[in-house]
């Protein structure tokens, strides 16, 4: 009998010693056909590199526009907005509640006149726009659709993709405002408004990034986030709408992380349980099918101490979201264990992608670690392990019972808690945290937002309301009422609003009224 020690990722997925053929089932996939394991396009980065978009925001309007002029200036090929924490939950910049927070860990927005300022010299039907926001998701996209029409653009042309994630806001992150009924109503209203007036945007991004961030595992990840979509899709079903068309304009979003090879494997596993959930929800089209991702370099990873070691950490980061397949990527700045990104580290984390475009050789072929023996395995465990979870869900009722119920939640905070015991008993090394310190360390420079801004916002606000047609405003605040009492789609109604300048925390607090308020 062998006393060799096991090893296990944190998925507790045992790794063997040796991988043979014994170990698959060769299922001959190919790419760009059901099921998708081995990618959603035929030819993958051959045909087109993912989008490099890097996330960004942070202080006024003002600020966040000169940093994402640089980022274009460096190669982007995407934008990708941070909000403040106001912004997020539906406060303006000068609700007592937003005091200490204003433009801290994103850019503040509060009106039609914030984005014309965000977006100033950059137009919105020649790039693609990821906004990371949620509970406020509807009145952040009304206010794009807005700056759009103003710029003279063809709504069919804009793309981008709103988060609109509500679900694991309720599981993971805290980001949220009304209950999860109608908060559910909203997110279908921006599908069903979407489909017929902004066909290329990506309506959702169901996102397991946040879900990870909270301390789940690779497994627990797509397994909470694919059992979200679940939930999305049989809501859109339910309000009479077609699955081969919503189904296109569905996104994921997941982190990436430093197992290499497991991370790869959850890619790979995520797209073939998708594409299986969507036909079995009664999908034909194989383009509703696909799981299309965003990923991210993952931020709970990055360390404090010894920060240049995060360039290492990123960079296998990087490799396993472009060896998983993903259709868009950020990656993070060095220093952001200690605060926002620096323009260099902003710099060297775009470059980090770069490099693995156009030096490493990884994109020359299509799913390149495919028919390895591990890999192929590997996915095979994920996928095994990942079903276990949906199916405990689904006995639940889904996944807005399985939240109410506490399920999630508790299953994250138990892996949080397991993951953080191995690095206290050093069962699991942290280079330069439990194991590899130095003593002296040199200082990074830091960046820092000046807590002036609010005083900015604030009185930006004050002249904002004195020079709109107040009548105009109360009239568009009346009809949002109205339609979110009659269950009327809400964004013509929003955007209406928008357009008239009523700002986000009005929009928010009128659907307060209506909706009431989660309290988790």
């Amino acid at each position: 009998m062998s006393d060799e020690k096991k090893i296990l990722t944190d998925s507790e997925i045992e790794i063997k010693k040796l991988y043979t053929a014994s170990d698959i089932t060769v299922k001959n996939e190919k790419p760009g056909e059901f099921p998708f394991t081995r990618g959603i396009q035929p030819d993958m980065y051959r045909g087109k590199l993912w989008t490099m978009r890097q996330y960004a925001g942070f202080s006024t309007a003002e600020e966040s526009n000169k940093r994402y002029h640089y980022l274009l200036s460096q190669g982007v090929s995407g934008l990708s907005v941070a909000f403040d924490l106001p912004t997020q939950i539906g406060y303006d910049s000068d609700h007592d509640l937003a005091d200490g927070e204003v433009g801290k860990v994103g850019v503040a927005i509060d009106s039609l006149e914030d984005m014309e300022i965000l977006f100033s010299g950059i137009k919105l039907e020649e790039v693609s726009t990821s906004m990371t926001i949620n509970a406020t998701g509807f009145i952040l996209l009304a206010l794009y659709v807005a700056l759009a029409k103003k710029q003279g653009a063809d709504l069919t042309k804009i793309t981008g993709t709103i988060q609109n994630d509500i679900l694991k806001e309720y599981a993971a992150r805290g980001t949220y405002i009304y209950p999860p009924k109608p908060s559910m109503r909203i997110i279908t209203d921006v599908f069903e408004w979407c489909a017929k007036e902004l066909p290329k945007w990506n309506t959702i991004s169901i996102s397991g990034y946040h879900i990870r961030e909270a301390g789940s595992t690779a497994v627990q990840e797509i397994a909470f986030t694919l059992a979200n979509g679940k939930a999305y899709v049989k809501s859109a079903l339910e309000k009479g709408m077609d699955i081969n068309v919503f189904g296109k304009r569905l996104s994921f979003f997941f982190n990436a992380h430093n197992n290499l090879f497991e991370e790869v494997a959850k890619f790979r596993a995520a797209r073939r349980m998708w594409a299986g959930i969507m036909k079995e929800l009664g999908a034909t089209d194989p383009k509703a099918m696909m799981l299309r991702f965003h990923a991210q370099t993952g931020g709970a990873t990055l360390t404090a101490q010894q920060p240049l070691n995060n360039i290492s950490r990123v960079t296998i980061q990087t490799l396993a979201a472009v060896l998983g397949g993903t259709q868009s990527l950020h990656t993070n700045g060095y220093d952001e264990a200690l605060s926002l990104p620096t323009e260099e580290a902003a710099r060297i984390a775009l470059r980090t992608q770069q490099i693995v475009a156009f030096e490493s050789g990884i994109p020359d072929t299509v799913d390149p670690l495919a028919g390895s023996y591990f890999i192929e395995s590997l996915t095979d465990e994920v996928e095994k392990e990942a079903l276990k979870l949906i199916e405990k869900i689904d006995a639940m009722g889904g996944s807005v019972a399985a939240i109410e119920q506490g399920f999630i939640q508790n299953e994250i905070a138990k892996s949080a808690y397991e993951y953080q015991r191995q690095i206290e008993s050093q069962e699991k090394i942290i280079v330069g945290v439990n194991k590899f310190k130095v003593t002296n360390e040199d200082a990074v420079p830091g960046f820092k937002i000046d807590d002036s801004i609010r005083t900015t916002q604030s009185n930006k606000l004050k002249a904002l309301k004195a020079k709109r047609d107040q009548s105009k405003a109360a009239k568009c605040l009346q009809q949002i009422h109205e339609a979110a009492i009659n269950n009327k789609n809400l964004m013509p109604v929003v955007i209406e609003a928008i357009e008239n300048y009523c700002t986000l925390g009005e929009i928010s607090d009128k659907l307060r009224k209506v909706f009431g308020e989660y309290k988790g």
